[in-house]
């Protein structure tokens, strides 16, 4: 089944979501995860530049979602590795694509907040982006209302 999941995490409830369902998946395969956070869209979407000390606060947030990650796998006993991508300029959908290349994952779980209109158009769908650019198979987390 699927031995090695990728799980793009952002710490938000969705993510968790995805999270969970990605261990129990690696948990019952008795496979590994591959955790990965992106952190420098924020200069990208913005189109403004981000002082040092902004981008050094975004990284420690991203080290600390990478880090509960972890330690969520670890209570799952599922083997697991992390990936922090700081690649300025480049898609998410990009990114994970490429991840899942190097990783060789067989499969790609991602949390989607299921945005729709306006939302959807002006935020854009980073679970949209790996589901048309991943090289294997995605399974989307739907969040809850609140997500």
């Amino acid at each position: 089944m699927f031995k090695r999941i990728l799980v793009p995490i952002d710490g938000s409830p969705t993510a968790g979501r995805a999270l969970a369902a990605a261990l129990q998946l690696a948990h019952d395969a008795g496979g590994r995860v591959r955790l990965l956070h992106s952190y420098d869209e924020l200069p990208y979407l913005t189109g403004y530049e981000i002082s040092p000390e902004l981008l050094q606060q975004t990284r420690g947030y991203a080290e600390q979602v990478l880090r509960e990650g972890l330690r969520l796998a670890a209570e799952a006993q599922v083997p697991a590795d992390t990936r922090l991508l700081d690649e300025p300029g480049r898609r998410l959908g990009e990114q994970v694509a490429d991840q899942a290349r190097d990783f060789e994952a067989d499969l790609i779980v991602v949390g989607t907040h299921g945005r729709r209109g306006l939302g959807r158009v002006l935020l854009g769908s980073g679970a949209e982006q790996i589901i048309r650019m991943a090289p294997v198979p995605v399974l989307a987390m739907r969040g809850g209302d609140g997500d």
